[in-house]
């Protein structure tokens, strides 16, 4: 069993090498708004990661397609403004790195200088390689991102377990090493056997970090709305919720309404 080894103060691309190096396990949560971001930083996470999945869990989209790199700023600025310990971490949305490797380090340019944030996150193996070299030569951190990638999800057709068989998984692998090789500080695996994930662990000399990949990786990551308990219709095996949020929320919200209703409130004592 690994424990921390020791406390650091701030967050960076090379405190989590030296986690990696030390044995140490990796948090990473999801946020985005300043109240959230503030919490789950003073909570202790590693990395926050301002995720495109906020086109579902703040906006109501089916998928991450529809979010804009303006409203990514806008989410990681939020998330930025709140946070002293954390490595906050931005994804670029769809359509702003994939075609054109100049776009690429224009949208990452916006995020670094309009939201303060310390790196940014591509999905993508072989061919975005372009883009991370492009990025990554102006001094901008990158995290990468393999497996299932949701911003390929009408490619794929499915959110089912990617890599099972055996010429994915060797390009999994294959990509994991060009993405180490090129300069990207860490990776996210998602959705892939276990038993894979851990083999690209094993191989990497940088943080892989898990969301449904197993237990044998450098640290795991969950969407907060997820792990809270805010969203009851997504239940995948990986997912474990430490909290029923949706239930508490409902209780609250309802007698205050009661309150409100029966002039329960406000009492003699909350008012002026």
């Amino acid at each position: 069993m690994s424990s921390a080894k020791k406390k650091y103060a701030r967050i960076t691309t090379k405190t989590l090498l030296e986690m990696k190096a030390n044995g140490e396990k990796i948090s990473m949560l999801t946020a985005y708004d300043f109240t959230l971001g503030g919490i789950v930083d003073q909570a202790g996470i590693d990395i926050i990661l301002v995720g495109d999945s906020a086109s579902n869990v703040m906006a109501g989209h089916e998928t991450t397609l529809p979010i804009t790199l303006d409203q990514m700023i806008y989410h990681a600025s939020s998330v930025v403004r709140a946070v002293k310990r954390a490595l906050v971490v931005v994804d670029l949305p769809f359509g702003t790195y994939q075609a054109d490797s100049k776009e690429a380090l224009r949208s990452a340019i916006r995020i670094m200088k309009e939201s303060g944030a310390h790196a940014v996150k591509l999905e993508g193996g072989i061919e975005v390689k372009e883009s991370i070299e492009r990025i990554l030569k102006a001094g901008i951190p990158v995290m990468g991102h393999l497996g299932l990638t949701p911003q390929s999800i009408y490619k794929f057709g499915t959110y089912t377990v990617r890599a099972r068989e055996e010429e994915e998984a060797a390009r999994l692998i294959e990509d994991a090493k060009m993405l180490e090789n090129i300069g990207c500080f860490g990776i996210v695996l998602e959705k892939i056997p276990s038993e894979l994930a851990a083999e690209a662990s094993q191989l990497s000399h940088i943080p892989i970090i898990g969301i449904g990949a197993g237990n044998k990786v450098d640290g795991q990551v969950l969407v907060l709305h997820d792990m809270l308990g805010m969203n009851k219709e997504f239940s995948p095996r990986f997912l474990r919720r430490y909290l029923d949020l949706d239930q508490l929320l409902h209780e609250a919200i309802g007698k205050y309404s009661a309150d409100v209703k029966s002039q329960d409130f406000p009492n003699q004592n909350e008012q002026y």
